[in-house]
C-alpha cells in the first residue's frame, strides 16, 4: 500500500521524495486524537478553513453544544435608540494630544457610550446550529446511559469515527466535512435507527458576551428568531434561519428513505428520521439558496484527497527516531497543530484567536495576531491556505486604513487591531493605540518573495507595502533635540501593558519598524522603481533601541521595553506579559546591512536579556505565543535545547487533541500558541539565513525534514 502511494503521489510531489510519504501517513496517524467521554472545554472537529464542525464522543452534537461556525456567519444586534447615538456614523471617537496636536482616535466615548459598545460588540460571529442524536420521543439519554464510547480522529483522511452502544445496541457514526462548501456529511449504522433513533437540527440565536466558550449562542430566547422547513424533494429540504437581518439556509439531503419534520412547538428543533438501518446524511450551510449540495459519497471522496494532498505536499518534521519522551511530545503538538490550524486558521478572512472553535472578542479578529496565525501556512509549503487571504484581506481594508490615517493626519494606511469582516476596527484604547501591526505584510511579502522571486509577488504586494511604508515613515516623530526619529507616545507596545503617554522607542516596535521600512525600500529596488525618501531617511534615523544598564554593574547591559521605563528588572510591573525584546533577535532577523540601523544588535546585550527573561519574567502569567518567541530568539542564539524546554513549559499546554491551552486570561483554545510553535519548530527544521539546515538539541539523532525554507 504504502509504494502504490508513492507511486501515484511521486509525479505530483516536487518538494518530498516518494519514500517519506508513507512514513509521513504513519507519524501522522500515530497521534490519531482518542476519546471514551466527551470534553466539557473543547470538541474533535472537522472543517476546512472557512467552515468547522465541533463534535462531542457522539460524533455529531448530542450531549455537548459545541460550535458550527463559518467564515461568513455573523450578525448584529439592532442599533441604539438613544438620541444622537442611532447610527455608525454618530460615533466620533475621543482625541487625544499626540505631539502637540490633537489627534481623534477610535475609543469608547463616554458621552456616546451606547454607539461605542455596539461598534465593541457587534458584529458578532454566530453559532449556525447544531446536529445531534435524538434516542426517540420523550426519551431523555445523558452521556452517562451510553457505554462502549469510542472515538478516534483520523487527521490523515479528516474522519471522525465514533462509536457508542445503547440499550444494547451499538451505533457507528461517521462524521466528514467537505473540503469545498461548508458541508457535514453523516453516516450512521445502527438498528435503533428503526425503533426511535434519529437526528435532531437545533438553532441557537446570538448573544453578546465578549467570550463565548466552549459554546457560542443561547438556547432560551427562541421567539426573537425565526425558523422554516420546506420540502425540497423527496430526498431534500431546507431550513431557513432569520435572525434579525441575518439570514441562512441550512439543506439537509439524505439517501433513500427517510423524513424530516418540526419545529417543536416553542423551540427551533427538526427530527430526521429514517426505517432503514443505514442513515446517510448531508447539510449544507449557506448564506443564500443553494442547488448544489455534495453527497456523502463525494464528501468523503473529497476529504480523503484533500487531507492526504495537505499532509504530503507541505513541509514535514518526523522526530519518531528520536529516543525521548520530549521529542515524541513535540512531535505530538507538531501534527496536532498542522491539523487544526487547516481546519481553524486557513480562513479567506484573518483567523480569530479562538479559530472556529467558540468565540473570542465576539468572534472578532485581531490583526496584530494574524502574523503568528497565517505565517505557518507559508512556512510549512502550504502557500495556497496563505492566499486565501492575503493579499486580499489588505486590499479590502485598505480603503477604511487609508481613511484612519488621513483623519489621523498621516499618510498612509494605518491598519486596525480588533476589527471584522468590514475592516472596521472595534473602538478601544489599547485596539487604537497599538501599533505592532503596521509592518506584517512587509514580513508576509518577504516571505512569500523568498519562495517566489517574481514579478508577480512584487506586484501582488506593492499597493499594500507602499500604503503601510507611508504611514510608517509619517508616524515616526522628528526629535529635534536627539536627532532621530521616535515611536510613541501615545502607543501600546506588544505587552499591552505600559502607560500609553509614558511609552516611548519600545524596543520590538523600533525593531520592526526598521525592518519594515528596510523591506519596503528593496520592494520598490527590485522593481527598478524610486524609493520613496522619507522611507530611507525615517529608516536610517529611527532611535537606537532602547538599552539598560545595571547601576551596579555595567556590564550588565540588556535591552529595555522602551526607553526610559523605570524599575526595568526590579518592578514586577515590567517582567510580566509579553516579553517583547526577544523578537528583536528570534522573530525578527538582525537589520539587513542596507537597513541603516541606527543601532545594531549588542550580541552581549542580546545574551544578556535572554538571560534575565528567563530567570525574572513572569512566565507563570504568560497565556500567548510568548514561549515560541523565547524559543526562536534561543535558536539563534545557539541554544536548540532551551528551545525545546520553551516549547514544552508547564505554562505552554496543549490538551489531549492538540488545542492549545488559553489560561486564565483567554479561553481555550488560543490559536496563536499553536501556530506559533510552527513557527518556532520550521526555524528548527530550516535555519534561518547564515544558518541554514536543522537546529535541534543534541542527541536528537534520526530527525528527518522535508521542505522546508530557511527563515530570515
Amino acid at each position: 500500500m504504502c509504494r502504490q502511494l508513492g507511486l501515484l503521489l511521486l509525479l505530483s510531489l516536487s518538494l518530498v521524495e516518494a519514500v517519506s510519504l508513507c512514513q509521513r501517513r504513519k507519524v501522522v496517524r500515530t497521534f490519531n486524537v482518542r476519546r471514551n467521554a466527551s470534553s466539557t472545554s473543547t470538541p474533535l472537529q472537522i472543517g476546512n478553513g472557512n467552515f468547522a464542525f465541533g463534535a462531542d464522543i457522539t460524533g455529531l452534537q448530542t450531549f455537548q453544544p459545541y460550535g458550527t461556525l463559518s467564515t461568513w456567519g455573523w450578525h448584529n444586534f439592532s442599533l441604539p435608540t438613544t438620541p444622537g447615538q442611532t447610527s455608525v456614523e454618530d460615533y466620533t471617537g475621543m482625541q487625544w494630544w499626540t505631539h502637540d496636536r490633537l489627534v481623534t482616535y477610535a475609543q469608547p466615548n463616554p458621552a456616546e457610550d451606547d454607539i461605542s459598545t455596539w461598534l465593541i460588540k457587534n458584529p458578532q460571529r454566530i453559532n449556525l446550529g447544531n446536529i445531534g442524536f435524538t434516542f426517540g420521543a420523550g426519551t431523555s439519554v445523558a452521556e452517562s446511559d451510553l457505554g462502549q464510547k469510542t472515538q478516534v480522529l483520523d487527521m490523515w483522511t479528516g474522519k471522525l469515527l465514533s462509536s457508542f452502544t445503547y440499550n444494547s445496541s451499538s451505533v457507528e457514526v461517521e462524521t466528514w466535512a467537505d473540503p469545498d462548501s461548508d458541508t457535514i456529511a453523516i453516516e450512521v449504522k445502527s438498528d435503533l435507527l428503526r425503533s426511535g433513533l434519529g437526528l435532531f437540527f437545533d438553532f441557537p440565536y446570538p448573544d453578546n458576551n465578549k467570550f463565548n466558550a466552549p459554546f457560542v449562542g443561547v438556547w432560551n430566547q427562541t421567539v426573537a428568531h425565526t425558523t422554516s422547513l420546506e420540502q425540497t424533494s423527496r430526498n431534500s429540504a431546507t431550513i431557513k434561519h432569520s435572525l434579525d437581518h441575518t439570514t441562512y439556509f441550512v439543506t439537509v439531503t439524505w439517501e433513500g428513505e427517510g423524513a424530516i419534520s418540526g419545529p417543536v412547538k416553542g423551540t427551533h428543533r427538526y427530527f430526521f428520521t429514517t426505517p432503514a438501518k443505514n442513515l446517510r446524511l448531508t447539510a449544507t450551510f449557506t448564506p443564500a439558496p443553494s442547488a448544489k449540495n455534495p453527497n456523502l459519497g463525494s464528501v468523503v471522496t473529497a476529504s480523503r484527497d484533500w487531507w492526504r494532498s495537505y499532509w504530503t505536499s507541505g513541509a514535514f518534521i518526523d522526530l519518531s527516531s528520536v529516543k525521548s519522551s520530549n521529542a515524541t511530545e513535540l512531535q505530538r503538538r507538531i501534527i496536532t497543530s498542522q491539523y487544526l490550524l487547516a481546519v481553524n486558521l486557513a480562513s479567506s478572512n484573518p483567523p480569530q484567536e479562538s479559530g472556529l472553535v467558540n468565540n473570542g472578542w465576539y468572534g472578532k479578529f485581531h490583526l496584530e495576531m494574524n502574523l503568528w496565525n497565517t505565517l505557518p501556512f507559508a512556512r510549512w509549503g502550504h502557500f495556497p491556505l496563505l492566499w486565501r487571504s492575503l493579499p486580499s484581506t489588505y486590499q479590502r481594508f485598505l480603503p477604511s486604513s487609508l481613511d484612519r490615517a488621513r483623519q489621523q493626519g498621516y499618510s498612509g494606511a494605518r491598519w486596525g487591531k480588533m476589527t471584522d469582516p468590514t475592516g472596521r476596527s472595534a473602538p478601544g484604547e489599547i485596539n487604537s493605540l497599538l501599533i505592532w501591526q503596521q509592518p506584517h505584510p512587509m514580513y508576509f511579502a518577504e516571505t512569500e518573495y523568498r519562495a517566489f522571486p517574481n514579478s508577480t509577488t512584487l506586484t501582488r504586494w506593492d499597493t499594500v507595502l507602499s500604503a503601510t511604508a507611508d504611514f510608517m515613515a509619517s508616524f515616526a516623530f522628528f526629535n529635534v533635540s536627539t536627532g532621530v526619529y521616535d515611536l510613541g507616545p501615545p502607543m501600546y507596545p506588544v505587552s499591552e501593558n505600559t502607560p500609553p503617554n509614558g511609552t516611548l522607542n519600545p524596543a520590538f516596535e523600533l525593531a520592526y519598524w526598521r525592518f519594515g521600512l528596510d523591506v519596503a525600500s528593496r520592494w520598490k529596488t527590485r522593481q527598478s522603481l524610486p524609493v520613496p525618501q522619507a522611507w530611507t531617511t525615517v529608516r536610517d534615523k529611527l532611535a537606537p533601541l532602547p538599552l539598560h544598564v545595571n547601576a551596579t554593574d555595567a556590564k550588565d547591559v540588556t535591552y529595555a521595553v522602551y526607553e526610559g521605563i523605570p524599575g526595568m528588572w526590579t518592578d514586577a510591573a515590567t517582567t510580566n506579559d509579553h516579553p517583547a525584546m526577544a523578537g528583536i533577535y528570534g522573530l525578527l532577523p538582525p537589520p539587513s546591512p542596507t537597513g541603516g540601523g541606527a543601532s545594531p544588535l549588542s550580541m552581549a546585550a542580546l545574551r544578556n536579556t535572554a538571560a534575565k527573561i528567563k530567570a525574572r519574567w513572569a512566565l507563570e502569567d504568560s497565556y500567548g505565543w510568548d514561549f515560541s518567541m523565547l524559543a526562536m530568539n534561543a535558536l539563534r542564539l545557539g541554544d536548540a535545547a532551551q528551545a525545546v524546554e520553551y516549547l514544552l513549559h508547564p505554562i505552554f499546554q496543549f490538551d489531549d487533541a492538540g488545542y492549545p491551552v488559553g489560561g486564565s486570561r483567554v479561553p481555550t483554545p488560543y490559536f496563536p500558541n499553536a501556530a506559533s510553535l510552527l513557527l518556532a519548530t520550521a526555524m528548527m527544521a530550516g535555519g534561518w539565513d547564515g544558518e541554514e539546515g536543522k537546529h535541534f538539541p543534541a542527541g536528537w539523532e534520526g530527525v528527518e525534514v522535508d521542505g522546508f525554507v530557511p527563515s530570515m
